[in-house]
């Protein structure tokens, strides 16, 4: 259960390598989160987030576990997600897995662009339905959403990538209507440009934020029981003038 502040006792991380996610359990860890799942595909990485953040918890007894998860595989995802909600109540479930994806290569590559629909919309659908249903028989809990500004409008630039966006953001508004009133709560957060190594490399947008940043908003939003959080707050007004803008002068902008 959530302590006396509204901080999280037990989190999972669908996306065990993120770091947002690493970010998010590293702040929940630093005020009294004491037992972290990390969901991904094994790897040397995964192993070492685990360690890291074991080490976070000093003499404090953090438990830091790992668990096979391939957002790919949706199949496998009650039985895998399942062994995790087996061992407990979870407070928290951050859903933060997803791929960027190359737009230039992808376009000419169906089966790439497919593959980035496919991670970071159907995996999403499968995986956050998998733990709502496991959060509301235990009838409390979080569901934290990783979204995207990019799926507020589609650009020239990335449009598979926001489209997939898109499409996680309307998913997890729809499953918090779904889930009110159960004791459940869906928080839907839209971070800017993040500078990770995912996004090493590109030019960097205005208003770009880091890990840390969405960490504490993650945070914030969940004190205050919020059902969307903006990284940075600002964004919510340059997307609400984005979003109106007129498509011809919309292609036209440097975006």
């Amino acid at each position: 259960m959530k302590d006396a502040f509204g901080i999280p006792q037990s989190l999972l991380v669908l996306g065990g390598t993120s770091e947002i996610g690493l970010a998010v359990a590293r702040r929940l860890i630093a005020r009294r989160t004491r037992t972290v799942w990390l969901a991904g595909r094994p790897s040397p990485d995964l192993d070492a987030a685990a360690e890291e953040l074991r080490a976070l918890g000093g003499g404090g007894g953090v438990d830091v576990h790992v668990v096979a998860f391939d957002a790919l595989d949706p199949a496998g995802h009650e039985a895998a997600l399942g062994k995790v909600f087996a061992e407990g109540d979870v407070d928290l479930v951050l859903l933060a897995f997803g791929v960027l994806g190359d737009q230039a290569n992808d376009e000419g590559d169906p089966a790439a662009a497919v593959r980035v629909a496919q991670t970071n919309y159907t995996g999403a659908v499968s995986a956050g339905l998998v733990c709502a249903g496991a959060l509301q028989h235990q009838g409390h809990g979080s569901l934290v959403v990783l979204s995207s500004v990019a799926g507020e409008r589609a650009r020239r630039t990335n449009f598979i990538y926001g489209s997939s966006k898109a499409g996680l953001d309307a998913f997890a508004q729809g499953l918090g209507d779904a889930l009110h009133g159960t004791g459940v709560q869906v928080m839907v957060v839209r971070p800017g440009f993040v500078r990770t190594k995912m996004t090493a490399g590109l030019p960097e947008a205005p208003l770009a934020t880091t890990p840390e940043a969405v960490a504490l908003a993650v945070e914030q939003g969940l004190r205050r029981r919020a059902e969307t959080v903006w990284v940075p707050g600002a964004l919510r007004h340059v997307m609400s003038v984005l979003r109106h803008v007129p498509r011809p002068l919309f292609r036209r902008l440097p975006l």
